[in-house]
């Protein structure tokens, strides 16, 4: 029987099931480096879940730089010793989804990099993504609707603009449990919400003004109160 609803701890607990026997596999047939594994469909039947629980896996082990998917070809072992890949697959498998205040840590050292880099590198077409974000920002936290979304949408366009592609990634990565965290902790009441209207134009401004100093100056103003508030959750 096929496992297909699942919560997201026991969503993770099965992917880490399976990444465990994807790696039992490579091991017990001795693939190397370029080998092929067997397709979705075949896995899927061998450990008894669905495609998309083995999709997951297999997408995990990627973005760690374990396997290497090619369109239309398949799933292939990266360029790694069997040492370091096991080694590595401990380590992934011993991650814990992160707790509210390593999100929030991990934000702020993330866009201290994203805003100074922005600053030096934000195009016009950056800047008018920028623009509209924090344009709907203000109009929902002017309208007293929940805004977390835009302001997001915000600072995800900042982190486009740094030009780093590592950067942005890890951004995109964590902004899902972001959003659920701040709802989760209502977080962004109306008057942290009014004060990052004018918070939100005075980055875009430095980062508009290719100020890398200022740009990073006025991201440690607008996390001020979030790193406190942070610190007070019990």
């Amino acid at each position: 029987m096929k496992i297909e609803v699942l919560s997201k701890i026991d969503n993770r607990e099965v992917q880490n099931s399976i990444i465990s026997k994807i790696r039992d596999l490579i091991n017990f047939k001795n693939l190397e480096p370029g080998d092929k594994l067997p397709s979705e469909r075949m896995l899927s039947e061998k450990f008894g879940v669905s495609r998309s629980i083995v999709r997951d896996a297999i997408q995990r082990l990627e973005f760690y730089g374990l396997l290497k998917s090619i369109p239309q070809s398949g799933t292939f072992v990266a360029n790694l010793g069997v040492t370091a890949m096991n080694g590595m697959i401990d380590d992934i498998l011993r991650l814990k989804v992160p707790d509210f205040k390593s999100l929030v840590e991990t934000r702020i050292l993330l866009e201290l990099k994203t805003a100074r880099l922005a600053a030096i590198r934000r195009t016009d077409d950056d800047l008018m993504q920028m623009k509209g974000a924090l344009e709907a920002y203000s109009d929902k936290v002017l309208k007293g609707e929940d805004a977390v979304q835009e302001d997001l949408l915000f600072h995800l366009a900042i982190a486009k603009a740094s030009g780093n592609s590592s950067l942005n990634t890890l951004m995109l990565m964590i902004t899902p449990e972001i959003i659920t965290n701040f709802e989760k902790h209502q977080v962004c009441d109306k008057g942290m919400a009014r004060n990052g209207i004018k918070e939100h134009q005075d980055i875009f401004n430095a980062i508009k003004n290719q100020n890398p100093v200022e740009a990073k100056e006025k991201i440690k103003i607008h996390f001020k109160t979030l790193y406190q508030y942070c610190y007070n959750i019990e």
